[in-house]
This record gives structure tokens, sequence and C-alpha cells, in this order.
């Protein structure tokens, strides 16, 4: 069963069930699946539906920092309650430590690297994970690129 078949499954559960939050998270995301599919005029793979849900978890993500900083934290476990929610429908995210490995593997390969090499090792560690079929945040990549490039 696909990702997208998946999601109005459960929203048809939460129907059954009552639950208003869990109702209102999966027809966000299934709107936001349907106006992508409308954009790109042909009907969505899983990769590309996957790509859309890490979209909407980065904008909570970023949601959750502005609720917190205006002292809005009611909104911001609101948004945080939809990441989570989002989060189910995708592959496991990278730990911090599997982040770390990977760049550091990256960077073994490529031999002596300096700052001015910080692209083509976010490239080729952002290819890396994604060949794995495993979800990373950019961010968080060019985070730890950041610091084993500055630290050698």
């Amino acid at each position: 069963m696909g990702m997208i078949d998946q999601i109005q499954q459960d929203i048809t559960g939460a129907m059954k069930a009552r639950d208003e939050h869990r109702l209102s998270t999966l027809r966000m995301v299934k709107s936001a699946l349907k106006n992508r599919e409308i954009e790109k005029m042909s009907p969505l793979d899983d990769k590309e539906a996957q790509q859309v849900l890490s979209t909407l978890i980065k904008q909570r993500k970023e949601s959750v920092e502005q609720f917190t900083k205006g002292g809005r934290q009611d909104m911001a476990d609101k948004e945080a309650a939809e990441i989570t929610l989002i989060e189910t429908y995708l592959p496991q995210a990278a730990s911090e430590e599997q982040v770390v490995a990977g760049v550091r593997a990256v960077i073994g390969e490529m031999g002596p690297v300096g700052m001015k090499d910080m692209g083509s090792v976010m490239k080729k560690v952002m290819a890396n994970f994604a060949g794995a079929g495993v979800r990373v945040d950019g961010k968080q990549v060019s985070e730890a690129v950041k610091r084993e490039l500055s630290g050698k």
C-alpha cells in the first residue's frame, strides 16, 4: 500500500475515533500531497511524497522555533505534535552519531579536504544517505561537516 493510500485510510480511522487533532493534521498532509500532485500534473510516487512530508516537517520545526521565541508554548506544542505524527509516515531519521559517522567516512574517502570543499562533502554525504534510504536533515549534516572540517 502506498503512503497516500495509508494516509487516506488513517483519515478514515481518525474520523471514526473522533480524534480532531490527528484528523486535521492528516487532512493538511493530504492537502499538501494533492497540491504537489496538481503542480506535477501526475501522481506522486512514495519518494516524492516523502519529500513533501519532509518539507512539512521542516516548516513545522521553524514554526516551533518562532512560537517558542514568541512565548506561545501552546502553539509550539501543537506544531511539535504535528511533527511527530508526520514523521510516522517517513523512514527512520539518521541519529547525530550516524550523521557524524557518514561525514567522517566521506571525508576519509576524499582525502585531505578543507573548508573550501564543504559543498562537495555535503553533496556526497547527502547522496550516501539518500542512497541508503535514510532520512537526514540537511542543516544537521551541514553543522557536522563544518565541525569536522574546521577540526582538522
